[in-house]
């Protein structure tokens, strides 16, 4: 399988993923930037996440840059998200972040990005990166490498926090996250579980949508009165909520929750969120005055689409949350920060801030091995074709009382299936009619 994905590479170090593969990488990434840039010595920001490889990868990375002629600004270790504002903020012409994201500890690769920390996916760089990296090239030797600590100036950015009169844990599971959580949310009431940087992350695994890996975080938010509990995933650029009751808020209904909030005081503000999301979402960005965009799933998609709509916000079904003001890329303090306040002024629950968008009934993703995607695809559409057809992504087809989603994988023969209806029955007897079709 190869390690050039949709989004990033990434691979089980080092069998797929080691030293030789690092350098090359470096070395493509210099030469796609300078061909990106029209420079000959691009100014190339990289840091990484504290994964065990990643020290050795980041060194390797930055000898294959230099070796193009790249000017490497080193900011050592960060959150994906404090990468994204590196590059952006101090006016870089790209960037590398040494991370596997939420994968487990064996795993590592690169996220890249151009100026303006616009990602590069595959269908914005990366296949030419690809080609690069297999390529014999020329090494100039003319680059050079400094050091940037960029973490102060992050937190300053993202200090959005005051007091707050409830108890909060927060589940950093030894990843990256710990590092800006550590000093935004450091506050006497606050509680944090796995809190060291440990990139073997011997507590659990680094994915908060992973079943079990939020029980140690959701049964301490009960035995200890907690009003809610918060998670990061291993590179720090998803964050998810639990309430005070143990149950883990489904991020759509967060994206909801910040969208309202926003309207309060931005009226006719753009709100984007993914297809796969609760019809919720965009009701309710509608009935307070805004304008909602729905797009495919992908954070490189999406902030194309927030750059190219001027959107304010946006949320993903997976716990992405995008603000324009940073730089359209995903800020998981900002949105902390609101769901802080709204309990703090409203004096309700976590729980009962949430009621009011548990409107429908949602399936979550059901995900289903399947070898010829398409064609139960084509069946689906077939028994459907009377429903309201969305082919942005897979496809979507609503009716009056309920709603459809099949996507294929990107990387792998599975068929997820999202099924959300007006009814607990309606929605048990779509999921299984459908179900039946994909496994027959």
């Amino acid at each position: 399988m190869s390690i050039f994905k949709a989004y990033d590479i990434r691979g089980v170090y080092p069998e797929e993923i080691n030293e030789d593969w690092a350098y090359r990488i470096g070395r493509a990434f210099a030469a796609f930037i300078i061909e990106e840039s029209g420079k000959d010595e691009p100014v190339i920001f990289l840091s990484k996440d504290n994964r065990v490889s990643s020290d050795s990868l980041y060194e390797e990375v930055k000898r294959g840059m230099i070796s193009q002629g790249g000017k490497v600004v080193s900011g050592g270790l960060a959150s994906t998200p404090m990468f994204y504002f590196g590059v952006a903020n101090y006016g870089f012409d790209g960037g590398i972040c040494v991370t596997a994201s939420h994968n487990p500890g064996k795993y590592n690769g690169f996220k890249m990005v151009k100026a303006g920390a616009v990602p590069v996916g595959e269908s914005s760089g990366l296949k030419r990166i690809e080609e690069l990296a297999n390529q014999s090239l020329l090494e100039s030797g003319n680059g050079e490498t400094e050091n940037k600590e960029i973490l102060e100036d992050y937190v300053q950015k993202n200090d959005f926090f005051g007091d707050y009169p409830f108890r909060v844990l927060i589940d950093t599971a030894n990843g990256i996250a710990g590092l800006p959580a550590g000093r935004l949310l450091n506050k006497d009431n606050f509680v944090s579980i796995f809190p060291e940087l440990d990139g073997t992350f011997p507590n659990h695994d680094p994915d908060p949508l992973k079943k079990g890996n939020l029980d140690i975080l959701c049964q301490r938010v009960v035995v200890e009165s907690a009003a809610l509990g918060i998670a990061f995933d291993g590179d720090g650029d998803r964050v998810f909520f639990v309430d005070e009751k143990g149950e883990v808020v489904s991020c759509d209904l967060v994206t909801a929750l910040v969208a309202e909030v926003l309207l309060r005081q931005n009226k006719g503000i753009k709100v984007l969120y993914d297809i796969r999301c609760s019809n919720i979402v965009g009701e309710t960005i509608e009935i307070n005055g805004g304008k909602a965009i729905m797009n495919r799933v992908g954070h490189t998609f999406i902030k194309q689409k927030m750059r190219e709509e001027d959107v304010f916000f946006g949320g993903e079904y997976s716990g992405h949350f995008y603000l324009k003001d940073s730089f359209y890329a995903e800020n998981p303090f900002f949105v902390i920060s609101v769901v802080l306040e709204e309990l703090k002024n409203s004096g309700l629950t976590l729980s009962e801030v949430m009621a009011k968008y548990r409107k429908y009934y949602h399936s979550g993703e059901i995900n289903f091995k399947v070898e010829d995607k398409q064609k139960k695809i084509d069946e689906i559409m077939s028994r459907y074709g009377d429903g309201k057809l969305i082919d942005m992504d897979g496809i979507r087809i609503d009716y009056e009382d309920w709603w459809l989603l099949v996507r294929g994988s990107n990387t792998e023969p599975l068929l997820r299936l999202i099924v959300e209806a007006k009814t607990e029955d309606l929605l048990k007897e779509k999921v299984l009619e459908i179900s039946n079709i994909i496994e027959s």
